[in-house]
């Protein structure tokens, strides 16, 4: 089924920790917002790529122990593999959006908060 939506107001006015937007048959398209000092959590998906689109806020990439900052208009693309972690560093949220590659998540997941995503998982 053919997708679309303006992925930087969907980005904006997210309020949940995720969302999944929608799910094709290899990827799957999510927003995401962490407050201000909140991270993902450190991770390592040994079979999905994850492609990050940053849209609103200040915050840090940190991959493979890493961190370097990221701003609205930055990507970062996460092979599969690799260890990583995304943190708001910013006194806003921080919204992105966030592609999975196969897909990870239920068709139209919400995660209102980080312990909702982490107890969701697999």
């Amino acid at each position: 089924m053919h997708f679309e939506t303006n992925i930087e107001k969907a980005a904006k006015e997210n309020i949940f920790f995720r969302k999944v937007l929608h799910t094709g048959k290899y990827s799957q398209l999510a927003v995401m917002s962490l407050a201000p000092g909140e991270d993902l959590g450190e991770e390592k998906n040994d079979s999905v790529d994850q492609i990050f689109f940053f849209i609103e806020g200040k915050g840090e990439a940190i991959i493979d122990r890493k961190a370097t900052p990221v701003n609205p208009g930055d990507i970062s693309f996460v092979p599969a593999g690799t260890v990583h972690n995304f943190r708001n560093s910013g006194l806003d949220c921080l919204k992105f959006c966030t592609i999975y590659s196969p897909p990870e998540h239920q068709n139209g997941a919400i995660h209102e908060t980080k312990a909702d995503a982490e107890g969701a998982q697999r």
